[in-house]
């Protein structure tokens, strides 16, 4: 009894949140905040790139894109590790 009891809570709160999320959502099409603009008119003359794309990757989140790739350098060296470390031991 007290598993569903629980299990009800759990369900009716998830349905709270996911309607308070839709409500709040923007109407579709309007970008959600002022800065999607600002970066359009301004990531020229800023920071030198013709491409908008590629001057918020390396240069407005420069930091973070070093993050992500030193995260995927890691993850893909520990899988090579792995995969080496097996081919060893079914070698001997």
């Amino acid at each position: 009894m007290l598993r569903r009891i629980a299990i009800v809570l759990s369900l009716s709160i998830l349905a709270v949140m996911l309607v308070a999320v839709i409500v709040s959502l923007p109407p579709f099409g309007e970008p959600p905040s002022q800065m999607d603009d600002y970066i359009i008119r301004n990531a020229q003359p800023e920071t030198g790139a013709n491409n908008v794309v590629s001057a918020v990757l390396f240069d407005y989140r420069g930091l973070d894109t070093l993050g992500e790739a030193t995260v995927l350098f890691a993850a893909a060296t520990a899988v090579v590790m792995l995969l080496h470390s097996r081919n060893g031991e079914a070698g001997d």
